[in-house]
C-alpha cells in the first residue's frame, strides 16, 4: 500500500486538525466531498460541520475564534480561523484548501448575526456592520470559492437565511432587511451559476436553539437613549431579541434534516426548516398587509407608543 497523501494545509498555528485524508479517509480513500462551512463555534454551524463529518464528507470547519472550534478539532473534524469580513483571511483558507484537497464540492455561508434596535435608533456604521457580515461576507466567499467548483463542474453553494428575511418584523429592520438580501442575491446566484453545474440553495430557519438570541440581546445594550421614542417598549424590543429562541427547534435537529438536503443530487433551490419556519412565510404571502401590521404592532406594543413632543 503507497503511503497516505500528508495534508499541506497548514495556513496558521490553528491549522487543519489533522492529516485529513489520512484520519477521515480510512484506508486513504478520498472522501466524495469536501465542505467548507462558517460560523462553527455554535448551533447551526455547529451541527452542521458534525453531521456531515458523520456522513464521511471532510469538513472544514471555521470561525472567528479558533479555541471556540477546539471540540471539533477533537472529533478529527480540520478546523480553521476565518474572519469572514476579513479578504486576507478568506484568501489564505481558500488558497491553503486548494493546496490540501484540490476541491471544493460544498460552501455553507452560516456566520452571521442579529444587529436588533429601532431602525432610526441605529447608526450608519451598525447597518454597515450588519450587512458587511450577513451579505457581502457571503459574496465575497462564494466569489473565492466559485473557480474551484468550476473546475470540477459541479458545486454547491448553501447560504443560511431566515424567515425574517420573509416576514420582517418590528425592531429587527437591519437584520430582516440583510437576510431579504441574502435571499434576493441567492436566487440570482442560483440562475448564473447553473451553466457551470454550480447550484445555490438558500435555507430559511425559523426558530432554531442557539447563541443568536443572546448575541442579539447584547447589541442592544446601550442603544435606546433615555429619550427614546420606544424607551418604554424596551421589554418588547428586547422580547423580539429573543424572540427566536422561543419553542425553539433543536439545531442537531435542524444540521440532520439539511444534511440530507445537501447530499442530494439535486438539492432544493430554497430549504425552511425549524418551528416557525412555514408559519411566517405563509403570513406573509397571505395574509392582508393592513390585518399582518395590525398583529405585528400589537405582538411588539406599538399601539402603545406616544411620542413626546
Amino acid at each position: 500500500m503507497s503511503k497516505p497523501p500528508v495534508s499541506r494545509f497548514r495556513p496558521s498555528d490553528h491549522a487543519f486538525a489533522a492529516e485529513s485524508l489520512a484520519q477521515i479517509g480510512r484506508g486513504y480513500v478520498v472522501p466524495d466531498r469536501v465542505a467548507l462551512i462558517t460560523g462553527c463555534s455554535s448551533g447551526i454551524g455547529r451541527e452542521l460541520a458534525l453531521a456531515l463529518h458523520r456522513r464521511g464528507t471532510i469538513v472544514i470547519a471555521t470561525a472567528r475564534r479558533p479555541e471556540s472550534l477546539q471540540e471539533l478539532a477533537d472529533l478529527g473534524i480540520a478546523t480553521e480561523a476565518l474572519d469572514v469580513n476579513s479578504q486576507a483571511d478568506i484568501n489564505r483558507v481558500v488558497h491553503a484548501l486548494k493546496a490540501a484537497y484540490g476541491r471544493l464540492d460544498i460552501l455553507i455561508n452560516n456566520a452571521g448575526y442579529g444587529q436588533m434596535g429601532p431602525l432610526l435608533e441605529l447608526d450608519t456604521r451598525a447597518l454597515e456592520n450588519q450587512f458587511r457580515t450577513n451579505v457581502f461576507a457571503p459574496m465575497a466567499l462564494a466569489r473565492a470559492c466559485v473557480p474551484l467548483m468550476k473546475a470540477e463542474g459541479r458545486g454547491l453553494i448553501c447560504n443560511i437565511g431566515s424567515v425574517s428575511g420573509v416576514m420582517p418584523t418590528p425592531f429587527s429592520g437591519a437584520y430582516c432587511a440583510s437576510k431579504s438580501a441574502l435571499h434576493t442575491l441567492s436566487d440570482v446566484l442560483r440562475l448564473e451559476l447553473k451553466p457551470f453545474g454550480i447550484r445555490v440553495m438558500t435555507v430559511q430557519p425559523g426558530a432554531i436553539a442557539s447563541e443568536f438570541g443572546r448575541h442579539a440581546e447584547v447589541s442592544l445594550r446601550g442603544l435606546l437613549a433615555p429619550d427614546s421614542w420606544y424607551k418604554r417598549q424596551e421589554d418588547a424590543v428586547r422580547a423580539r431579541a429573543l424572540e427566536s429562541q422561543q419553542n425553539a427547534t433543536l439545531a442537531s435537529n435542524l444540521a440532520r434534516k439539511l444534511v440530507k438536503e445537501l447530499l442530494r443530487k439535486r438539492p432544493a433551490a430554497i430549504v425552511r426548516l425549524g418551528n416557525k419556519s412555514r408559519l411566517l412565510p405563509w403570513m406573509a404571502r397571505w395574509l392582508p398587509r393592513r390585518f399582518r401590521d395590525w398583529i405585528l404592532a400589537r405582538r411588539f406594543r406599538l399601539r402603545r407608543v406616544q411620542l413626546k413632543s
